[in-house]
Formats: structure tokens, C-alpha cells, sequence
């Protein structure tokens, strides 16, 4: 079952401009998919270059651009998969953007960390970038209708959006602790650092435990009895690999705001359950204030990057406890944000932060008006 991305029409738009379309997203998320469901892939000649094979791998090792026109010829679009297995990307896909003008190349690939080391300075001015997470509310709610998706918001909460889940709910408990049991981690496994791949795993799962909270890196070092500085480079990897991404504290000079702070979330709820073995209905379990709230900063990040808007986003707490959980700000105007999952739950933006701030545009999300918000929501 195909379903329409939010960013298809953005790419099909960057088609035959003179540069590369990069689409970067974990494992999974269905960046192969996209690119056979563009218009311009079906309807020109295409060929497609899967960096896994080893046949692939060989032909393209220290190719030059008279091999590169003989590779591409007779095809317009050239698809470069897994892009980042393959040795001197950059330098190949330059090749491509100096010399073979008339050929529209994509490169996608799972590994931030390693693609965009590699493109970033050959292809400066040379490439469009997107990023493709799994499935948001409003693709599904397009493909599913409004009403029947929001029917599955607890569902969502407890197996997410990966495509595969979604498109084979019955069997979502064993397919995501597949996903969640290395497979989506495997670049980050092969990566040249990583000597022990079973202390990121453990990092994993204690940061399954505390979405929604500060996360104190001293802590976790002790717990996994490695020094913080290997920490921090292991959430760095898992947040260039699109596994979890870190919200950082809104501050400016006050002494009483926290501002070294960060918060860690999960941008696939599904894979966040799989890791603390944890697929309870969400009535039961006490968690579900905190899945919610990572459920709603997923769906507004995607937006975001979606329709490109590059808002900024953040959290506020001061040395009193007081907290706002989703801080937006573009263009110096400040959006707060207050998500909870009990919609009868009365909330009012704390003194503390109007004190220093001012007035701004507040919003209260939860269960019940999520979806109104999610729709509408602008980031202006």
C-alpha cells in the first residue's frame, strides 16, 4: 500500500535544476519508495544504482566522468541508493553535477553521519537536501481519512509510523522488534568508531526510559561505564541516524533559566516501545503523558522540515521547576506550547517565563484538539 509523502511534490519540483536531490532518513522510512512514486522517475528513463552491491560498489570505484556519461546513458534520472556505502561519494556525485548537466541524479541514504561528511563540501551549491522521516498524521490522515486516523492515535502512540508497521498492523509487535533489534542501527554498528556496539544499545534503551526528561550525561556514563565524552558521540550518531533527536533548553542571560539542558526524543514512538519491550495499550500504562508529548513534537518537527519553514525548536525550565514543554521561535517571535494528554487538565502559561518574555502566542495540545492544530499550524 503506497502513501502519498508530504514532500513528494517539493522534489518533483527540483527536478532538471542543475542539482543533486539528497534524501536523507533512517532505515525504513520509505526514501525508495518516494523515489519510484515521482512522477518525473516513472515517466523518464531511469536507472537505479543500490550502493549495497558489491557489482555496483566496483563500477563506480574511482570512476570519472567519461564512466559516469557511459554508465547514465539512454537514462535521463540516475538513483544512487544507499549513497553512503559507496567510497568517494561526494567526489562521484560532483562528477555528476559539473560534467553530466542533462542527467537528474537522487542520492538517498540512512546514514547522516557519514553522507553529509562526505557530500558537504563537494557539493556545496550543487544539491537540494531533504530529510524523510517515518509516516506523519497528516499523510495518513489523507490516505486513511481525518476521522479513522485520529481513531488510531493510540495505536500511533504505541507502534508509530514506520510504513511497514502501518501497512501490516497485525504483525506490528514482531516486525518492530526486528527493526529496533540492530537492523536500524547497522550503519551506525559499521561505523569505524563504534568498538562496542552493545554499550549504544544499552545508551539506547535508558534513553527509551527517560523521554520527556533532562538527561544528565554524567548519569548515564556511569550507568554504562563509559566516560561521557563516548556518550555524547553515540547520541550524536543516533541523532545523525534519525533514531532520537535532542531538544535543547531556551535561554537567554537570566541566572535562574537552565541552559546547558537538553531533552532527548524518539522520532518513532514504535521503536522507543520495542526498546523497553513495553507494547501495553496506552490506558493502562503511565507513560502515556510523555508518548504523547514526543508524538506531538514529532508530528510539528515534521511539518517544519516538510513545508521548510526552519523554525527553531526548544523547551524552557528555570531552577523553580517551572516549565513550558515545546518553545518555537522564528524570525525572534516565540510560540509556547503546552502539551497534555488529559484535555480536562487546566493549564496557563507560568508567570515565570512572561515575566521575562513578555506575552506570547500560547497553545494548550492534547487528545482531543491535536489534530485541529497539527492541520492548520503555522509556523509564521
Amino acid at each position: 500500500m503506497s502513501i502519498k509523502r508530504q514532500i513528494e511534490a517539493s522534489i518533483e519540483n527540483d527536478f532538471f535544476k542543475g542539482k543533486i536531490i539528497v534524501i536523507l532518513g533512517a532505515r525504513q522510512v520509505g526514501k525508495s519508495t518516494l523515489i519510484k512514486m515521482l512522477p518525473s522517475c516513472s515517466s523518464n528513463p531511469t536507472l537505479w544504482l543500490d550502493g549495497e552491491n558489491t557489482d555496483v560498489l566496483q563500477l563506480l570505484k574511482n570512476a570519472n566522468s567519461e564512466r559516469l556519461k557511459q554508465l547514465s546513458a539512454n537514462n535521463k534520472i540516475v538513483v544512487i541508493d544507499e549513497a553512503q556505502k559507496i567510497e568517494n561519494i561526494g567526489s562521484i556525485l560532483k562528477l555528476f553535477a559539473d560534467y553530466n548537466k542533462d542527467i537528474q541524479v537522487i542520492a538517498s541514504g540512512s546514514s547522516a553521519f557519514e553522507l553529509r561528511n562526505t557530500l558537504n563540501e563537494p557539493l556545496t551549491g550543487r544539491k537540494f537536501e531533504y530529510k524523510l522521516y517515518p509516516l506523519s498524521f497528516i499523510e495518513m490522515a489523507d490516505h486513511n481519512g481525518l476521522l479513522n486516523e485520529i481513531r488510531q492515535l493510540p495505536q500511533r502512540l504505541i507502534y508509530g509510523y514506520y510504513p511497514e508497521i502501518v501497512n501490516n498492523p497485525k504483525d506490528a509487535e514482531r516486525l518492530l522488534r526486528f527493526l529496533s533489534d540492530s537492523y536500524l542501527y547497522k550503519d551506525i554498528f559499521l561505523f569505524k568508531g563504534i568498538k562496542k556496539p552493545e554499550k549504544m544499545l544499552e545508551l539506547l534503551k535508558l534513553l527509551a526510559w527517560q523521554i520527556g526528561s533532562e538527561v544528565n550525561f554524567n548519569e548515564l556514563s556511569n550507568s554504562l561505564k563509559i566516560d561521557n565524552q563516548t556518550v555524547e558521540s553515540y547520541i550524536e550518531m543516533l541523532e545523525q541516524a534519525f533514531v532520537i533527536y535532542r531538544l535543547p533548553a531556551y535561554h537567554t542571560n537570566q541566572r535562574t533559566e537552565l541552559k546547558k539542558s537538553k531533552k532527548i526524543y524518539f522520532n518513532d514512538l514504535g521503536i522507543r516501545n520495542a526498546l523497553i519491550n513495553d507494547f501495553r495499550h496506552i490506558e493502562i500504562r503511565n507513560d502515556a503523558g510523555v508518548l504523547f508529548e514526543n508524538f506531538v513534537i514529532n508530528e510539528i518537527r515534521k511539518q517544519n522540515e516538510y513545508h521548510q519553514t526552519y523554525a527553531n525548536f526548544y523547551f524552557w525550565r528555570n531552577s523553580d521547576q517551572r516549565e513550558i514543554d515545546l518553545i518555537i521561535e522564528k524570525n525572534n517571535q516565540l510560540r509556547t506550547i503546552e502539551i497534555k494528554w488529559n484535555p480536562s487538565k487546566r493549564v496557563l502559561l507560568t508567570k515565570s517565563f512572561t515575566n521575562i518574555y513578555g506575552t506570547t502566542d500560547f497553545t494548550v495540545i492534547h487528545r482531543e484538539n491535536f489534530f485541529e492544530l497539527l492541520e492548520s499550524f503555522d509556523f509564521k
